[in-house]
């Protein structure tokens, strides 16, 4: 199964915390977000992982560590997550899981997402908490996402779309489908979350709940410190590990989290 993270903005709004680092390169405690998930995914035997990158390539690059397929975003600066997916579609053939790469989260997520008995799933925090414009809602019915946008409205929403999703092989030739219809009336500037809220007309897209395990997508720098002093604290609470990957050489080739 292979794992793609999407990891090629520079998350501008985080400038003052991030400097001239791209945002997956933040350091949350030890280790860095794109180090975190790299670890996470490993500890669950996906391979090969895939990391689509933009702004700071060289930087990341250093940082991710061996074994690692890099698909470059040239065109970072105007394009989207859509597009940045869209790149790396080919991995995605035989199935596999797509990760944002500014999402820190507790390593029972994906364990959860994974050991689903539905192919095609996305991880919801499932809350009514109330929301703003940068929170990727989602609508829920059956245990399926019936819509998933950042502009629905509170009483459409029934939770946030963490940003890690997983696909089988059918559905990862839909949700491609979907994603090159998008691509050729103006996609590129779209989120991936469109294509799948396209997918989910016409194919199950499952949900997965976060049921209660910390996790935080960080945007602003408000969501960065937060990550320190609350989020990492909670994970550590109940996964100690605190060891980071042991690769050093790259191969070529909201309610903000709860």
């Amino acid at each position: 199964m292979t794992g793609i993270i999407l990891a090629a903005g520079r998350g501008g709004r985080l400038r003052s915390v991030a400097g001239n680092r791209p945002k997956c390169m933040l350091r949350v405690g030890e280790w860095t977000l794109i180090e975190r998930q790299i670890r996470s995914l490993r500890e669950c035997d996906i391979d090969p992982i895939v990391i689509v990158s933009g702004y700071g390539a060289d930087q990341l690059r250093r940082t991710a560590g061996a074994r690692i397929v890099f698909v470059h975003n040239e065109r970072f600066a105007s394009t989207n997550s859509l597009y940045s997916f869209w790149l790396a579609r080919n991995w995605l053939f035989d199935g596999g899981v797509i990760l944002n790469g500014d999402v820190l989260f507790h390593d029972r997520l994906l364990v959860d997402l994974l050991a689903d008995p539905q192919e095609d799933a996305l991880l919801v925090d499932a809350h009514r908490n109330g929301y703003t414009d940068e929170e990727m809602k989602v609508r829920i019915g059956n245990g399926r996402v019936l819509d998933i946008a950042k502009t629905l409205g509170d009483d459409e929403a029934d939770g946030e779309n963490v940003g890690i999703a997983k696909f089988g092989r059918e559905g990862a030739m839909a949700l491609i489908h979907e994603v090159n219809q998008l691509m050729t009336c103006g996609g590129a500037i779209e989120w991936l979350p469109r294509a799948f809220a396209a997918l989910c007309r016409v194919r199950p897209l499952h949900v997965v709940e976060t049921r209660g395990h910390p996790w935080i997508e960080i945007d602003f720098p408000e969501d960065y410190w937060r990550a320190c002093r609350e989020v990492l604290p909670a994970i550590e609470a109940t996964d100690g590990r605190r060891a980071a990957p042991d690769d050093s050489a790259p191969v070529a080739a909201s309610g903000r989290g709860r």
